[in-house]
């Protein structure tokens, strides 16, 4: 049985997010979304409020289950057994990126293997710094991000004002 395990901040969950979650969950017989606290990012949403909306928009997906990660991503897949690390790519800074952290995480631990999954063209632009200044704006979220995440965007956003 293969485990892997999509690790990253998901501040906010986008639906970009969610394709990768739905294409790997096809691909892998579990998969563990790791939401993990970016350290140089002022976040916008909590730990737990994060992994409320990824359960809550994950639920029709059996074989996926969300955990919460802090330190080395590779030491947390030990614990779990996993072996697949996924990650998204969006274009060529992404690529670049994220191949100095595969081979990172190769010297750190030779049994972790990462698979990278072209973002859908529909999302290849989509940040979350970007998002947030949409939603700062009342710009449209609709096909951006859940609704639910959505909804909290915009209370949270409107609280900041």
């Amino acid at each position: 049985m293969t485990i892997a395990v999509f690790p990253g901040s998901f501040d906010p969950l986008t639906n970009g997010h969610l394709d990768l979650i739905t294409r790997a969950s096809k691909i892998f017989d579990q998969l563990v979304v790791a939401v993990g606290q970016n350290t140089s990012k002022r976040g916008l949403f909590t730990t737990a409020e994060r992994v409320a909306f990824i359960e809550e928009t994950t639920k029709d997906l059996p074989n996926v289950s969300v955990r919460v990660e802090s330190g080395l991503t590779v030491s947390f897949m030990r614990s779990i057994q996993a072996t697949v690390l996924v990650r998204g790519i969006r274009n060529s800074v992404d690529f670049e990126y994220e191949q100095g952290i595969a081979g990172m995480n190769r010297t750190l631990d030779h049994n972790v293997d990462t698979v990278c999954l072209m973002a859908d063209p529909q999302y290849q632009f989509v940040s979350s710094s970007l998002l947030k200044e949409v939603a700062r704006f009342g710009g449209d979220l609709t096909n951006l991000v859940p609704p639910v995440v959505a909804h909290a965007m915009i209370a949270r956003l409107e609280g900041e004002q």
